[in-house]
């Protein structure tokens, strides 16, 4: 039995977590007893929604906030909890209360799970993880509380506030109501927290500890996955703030109508939910094609590694950016911050673009042929949904039902991570005493 155990790959075990948590949901959502009296939902809505909520996306074929009630959006908002954190990271924490003991074979599957450097004092490392986020969410939910007890009786204020600071810590976008946040594009409180709560969890739960330590001068330095993150992130937020205040100035449908500090302020939020979240202030529809062609950017590239967002990665592009150099420069090593990073490590970062681009291309040549959109329109939507955004140009809805299958496989493909996956399906063969061929060089370029 424990010889069967073993043969079983940690990324089967994280897919079928996921699988099974999604069909739950799905068909939860799909009973009456989780929608508003006069709406219905059939099981590929509940299971589109359930996936999305999962997979921390956001992007919906109906209102949520109209079509399901009290019971329905918990049921998303536990989905998107459960998403956020990790199944496993989750199962792990339930199963080290009960018998506080962990295995080898557990702790691999959670390392796995959100992405940690080793399985050395991995029970420490997600009872930190636990704790950052509860305390992050409780203090996100408080100080939108102060902005909705405006708006909403205390009992409503009290459950739009935990929501809402569910949603964006573990940067899903749902938001319970019709317009997404459009009505908030003047609220301070709202274009303050709710940004800073997507940023802490598209930065990486290891990113977030070791920034915490590293203050409380526990750690002696940053380590070079926290510092390529930081620095990534900010630099995508500044140049999407940048070309998004400049492309969308003018346009009276989103920016150009606002005041000039408002302009600023709502090209900065779209910029920062642009690459994880999916929350917006402005209507996406109504965008200009440059800036809809740079969103589908943003969103590929995503939030950092062992986050709750999506995409390739931004210590991805970043390592592949310093690669580039080396190899211009025809350095031996490759390099950053006086360490030095292995070529094996970089190989895994090329691998995992290439494989997602190559997925999205598949896909978007799949729904070109089964659509008739506009293919700027297609690729939005499923660039939206691999990196597990959630913005919408508002054609989700008008997908035919075996569109939607596509779109519901690839919210969930990025999420788990499209190299988990191709490793899932792939048969690690044992290399041992195996023969080494001769090397010989290819041209390329």
């Amino acid at each position: 039995m424990l010889k069967k155990q073993k043969e079983i790959s940690p990324y089967i075990i994280i897919l079928a977590s996921f699988i099974i948590i999604i069909l739950i949901g799905g068909f939860l959502l799909s009973l009456p007893i989780a929608t508003e009296n006069g709406q219905k939902t059939n099981l590929l809505e509940g299971m589109f929604t359930a996936t999305s909520a999962v997979c921390v996306t956001g992007l919906t074929v109906n209102d949520v906030s109209k079509v399901y009630n009290l019971f329905g959006k918990t049921v998303i908002m536990i989905l998107i909890q459960l998403g956020g954190i990790g199944i496993i990271t989750f199962s792990a924490i339930v199963v080290m209360m009960i018998s506080k003991k962990m295995g080898y074979f557990t702790k691999k599957l959670i390392q796995e799970d959100i992405n940690a450097n080793t399985t050395f004092e991995i029970q420490k490392f997600v009872k930190k993880v636990l704790i950052t986020v509860f305390t992050i969410e409780i203090i996100g939910a408080a100080i939108l509380f102060l902005k909705f007890i405006q708006i909403f009786d205390y009992k409503k204020a009290i459950y739009y506030s935990i929501f809402h600071s569910i949603s964006a810590f573990c940067n899903a976008g749902f938001a319970l109501f019709t317009n997404n946040l459009s009505d908030f594009k003047n609220s301070v409180i709202i274009n303050t927290i709710i940004p800073l709560l997507i940023f802490f969890g598209g930065i990486g739960f290891a990113a977030i500890l070791n920034i915490y330590q590293y203050f409380l001068k526990k750690d002696r330095r940053l380590t070079t996955t926290t510092r390529i993150a930081i620095k990534m992130s900010i630099f995508l937020i500044i140049f999407g703030t940048i070309l998004t205040f400049i492309l969308e100035y003018s346009n009276n449908k989103t920016l150009g109508t606002l005041p000039f500090f408002e302009k600023i302020g709502a090209a900065f939020f779209q910029s920062v939910t642009t690459r994880t979240a999916g929350f917006n202030t402005i209507s996406i529809a109504e965008l200009r094609e440059p800036t809809v062609f740079l969103f589908v950017v943003l969103m590929f590239i995503g939030a950092s590694p062992g986050s709750t967002g999506g995409g390739i990665k931004t210590t991805t592009v970043g390592l592949i950016l310093f690669g580039i150099v080396t190899t211009i420069k025809n350095k031996e090593h490759l390099e950053y911050n006086k360490r030095r990073i292995s070529w094996k490590i970089y190989n895994k970062a090329m691998v995992i673009v290439f494989i997602s681009i190559m997925y999205v291309v598949v896909i978007l040549f799949l729904l070109i042929w089964l659509e008739d959109i506009r293919v700027i329109e297609l690729g939005f939507e499923l660039v939206s949904a691999f990196g597990t955004v959630g913005l919408s140009r508002d054609l989700t809805p008008q997908l035919s039902d075996i569109s939607k299958l596509l779109i519901m496989i690839t919210m969930f493909v990025g999420r788990v991570g499209p190299l988990t996956i191709a490793l899932a399906l792939s048969k690690v063969k044992n290399s041992k005493g195996r023969y080494v061929y001769p090397k010989e060089d290819i041209l390329i370029g």
